[in-house]
């Protein structure tokens, strides 16, 4: 048995100085073993060990929780496996999350995973931007979707129902808000860094971008 396979989420989570919840390390430990057994049969991840989960996939989600206040309506946005989606459900039971994959497949792999963690957050299957104008939400959260220009293409038209855009990134950020300038994509809308964090086994950072409508209240 390897270093790998022997690990355990409590030493993947003392390892990275990450204290949490006895209820919640069990709810966390459920989810791995749920999205894992389910990553054989289709791609959810390529995170499939405790320190790639806690390392990248928990140190993001956990970022992001400490942007969104309580009781907002928040949507994640091409939820996928789960991230940030399903683990903020388990950090912050306050929050009232809706989850939208528009891939079949994996839009009803997340309603077993849901219903195998026994949380009660809706599953859309379906595009985000078939959603609002039917919904408003405060926040609307992303990670690993895509490019930043595409992201604000597909919701130009429907800022009125989203309070602010928190998008997880990487080093190559600037990059990306340079060709949602060029495509003309920013110019109604403040960007700021909102979260600034090291990016593990790297000597970069992953930041999350808060994005909101000019002439709009910052939250």
């Amino acid at each position: 048995m390897t270093e790998l396979e022997s690990d355990t989420l409590q030493a993947a989570l003392q390892r990275h100085a990450i204290e949490l919840p006895p209820e919640q390390v069990e709810h966390l430990d459920r989810y791995c073993k749920l999205v894992w057994d389910w990553n054989t049969k289709i791609n959810l991840t390529r995170h499939t060990d405790y320190e790639k989960f806690v390392s990248r996939d928990l140190v993001d989600t956990l970022e992001l929780s400490k942007l969104l206040a309580e009781g907002e309506e928040v949507l994640d946005v091409g939820s996928g496996g789960g991230v940030p989606g399903v683990l903020l459900a388990i950090l912050r039971p306050d929050l009232h999350l809706a989850l939208c994959e528009s891939v079949g497949k994996k839009a009803a792999v997340l309603e077993q995973i849901v219903r195998g963690l026994d949380l009660p957050t809706p599953i859309y299957a379906c595009r985000a931007e078939h959603l609002l104008g039917d919904f408003r939400f405060d926040a609307i959260v992303a990670r690993a979707v895509g490019p930043l220009w595409k992201m604000l293409k597909w919701f130009e038209p429907h800022w009125l129902y989203i309070g602010r855009l928190l998008a997880v990134k990487g080093p190559k950020w600037p990059e990306e808000r340079g060709e949602a300038r060029h495509r003309g994509y920013m110019g109604k809308l403040n960007l700021r860094t909102a979260a600034s964090y090291p990016l593990a086994g790297t000597k970069s950072d992953s930041v999350i971008l808060k994005i909101w409508p000019k002439g709009a209240p910052e939250r």
